[in-house]
């Protein structure tokens, strides 16, 4: 029960929400950003409500919170990140250098079967 509500059960304030004219909607969001002039705020694994009263929609967002710099998050690597040691065996096993073997890992997000055929394919 809710404090200052009278005894009153979550079913009957749901009831009094519908007669109200109030819906309530749970969101299926996977990343919620909040952009300002100077920073962003990324929520991830959020858990967002939206609340339609007459017509006006308000949000509830909670989760894990990363506040930066407006930018900052466009300079975090998102792709595999390949080990030092999975490049020197491309590059061993396809003959080419290293940077062109970082180069065909990336590519095939990782898979050093695949970069190495592709490699001596080429």
């Amino acid at each position: 029960m809710m404090p200052g509500m009278r005894g009153m059960n979550p079913q009957q304030m749901k009831q009094m929400m519908k007669r109200m004219g109030i819906t309530t909607e749970e969101m299926d969001a996977e990343l919620v950003i909040i952009k300002t002039k100077d920073r962003e705020i990324h929520i991830e694994e959020p858990s967002v409500t939206m609340m339609n009263v007459k017509g006006e929609k308000t949000f509830q967002i909670g989760g894990k919170v990363k506040d930066m710099e407006l930018g900052a998050f466009d300079k975090i690597p998102t792709g595999p990140v390949i080990p030092d040691e999975d490049v020197l065996i491309v590059a061993q096993q396809a003959n080419v250098d290293e940077a062109t073997a970082r180069k065909a890992l990336e590519e095939t997000s990782g898979d050093l079967a695949e970069a190495i055929v592709k490699l001596m394919g080429a």
